[in-house]
């Protein structure tokens, strides 16, 4: 039963939650309303998200030596897969700003107290298989271009991925593949997690329900998907730092556009 709970929701009844269509404004706005919940709770949530450029600079400084080199990127790269699980703590934030509840840091961890709980931990287990996968891939894409010889230096590295043609060929289809699993994870976590925050409908119900407001708003969902990518990759410079701000107000705008994709 309580297996059900977590896949199917509270009333044993697999909810289907109405989806509108949504447009650029909607996501004008959303990211209107994430700035202001930035705002509002700076110097919180900022000492919330510094874990996040300090875990990108321990994960680079982990991945210099030479031969786990190539996979620095795929790893950089890979937090868009699970960002979306780390942002869980910013979207309680903003659920309980707009209730007019206390938004302190200290309440970020009542996510931990949260009746989907369990099903927020389903999803989110099934976002680090997808970084693992992603992860695995990209390191047989690069063994099967560039055998298992571990590179000789930083700028050898460098020049066989830039003037090579194996190197052209891990960029061409290591963007490419990394594109599909980020779509996926993308896909599958827009909407789930703010959904489980708002309602106790399980991990299916709220996995289904992403899909379904991808796909009745694909060219919207399109563009949000590039604006998340386009601003992490700019938070990302240099090394992490920007994103003690950008994973924020990401992270609220989210909420912000699952209210306005998902009826009430």
């Amino acid at each position: 039963m309580a297996q059900f709970h977590v896949i199917g929701g509270s009333d044993a009844t697999l909810a289907h939650p109405t989806i509108r269509k949504i447009g650029p404004g909607d996501l004008r706005q959303a990211l209107i309303h994430g700035m202001a919940d930035f705002s509002a709770i700076r110097s919180d949530v900022v000492f919330l998200c510094l874990i996040y450029p300090l875990v990108g600079i321990v994960l680079a400084g982990l991945t210099l030596g030479y031969a786990t080199l190539p996979m620095l990127f795929p790893l950089a790269a890979g937090f868009a897969i699970v960002g979306p699980l780390a942002a869980v703590h910013l979207y309680e934030l903003s659920r309980r700003r707009e209730a007019g509840l206390g938004a302190d840091w200290r309440h970020a961890f009542d996510v931990f107290h949260s009746p989907s709980f369990p099903a927020i931990a389903g999803v989110g287990i099934l976002l680090m298989l997808l970084f693992v996968a992603w992860l695995l891939t990209a390191q047989a894409l690069y063994q099967s271009l560039f055998r298992f010889a571990p590179p000789d230096s930083v700028t050898g590295f460098l020049t066989e991925v830039f003037t090579t043609p194996a190197g052209w060929k891990l960029i061409i289809f290591g963007n490419a593949i990394g594109a599909v699993f980020a779509v996926v994870a993308f896909t599958l976590s827009v909407v789930s997690f703010p959904l489980l925050l708002d309602r106790d409908v399980g991990a299916a119900a709220a996995v289904m329900t992403s899909v379904r407001a991808v796909a009745a708003n694909p060219v919207t969902m399109a563009m949000w998907g590039v604006i998340v990518a386009a601003l992490l990759f700019l938070g990302s410079l240099p090394f992490f730092v920007g994103l003690a701000v950008v994973v924020p107000i990401l992270g609220h705008s989210t909420w912000h556009l699952y209210r306005r994709v998902v009826g009430r």
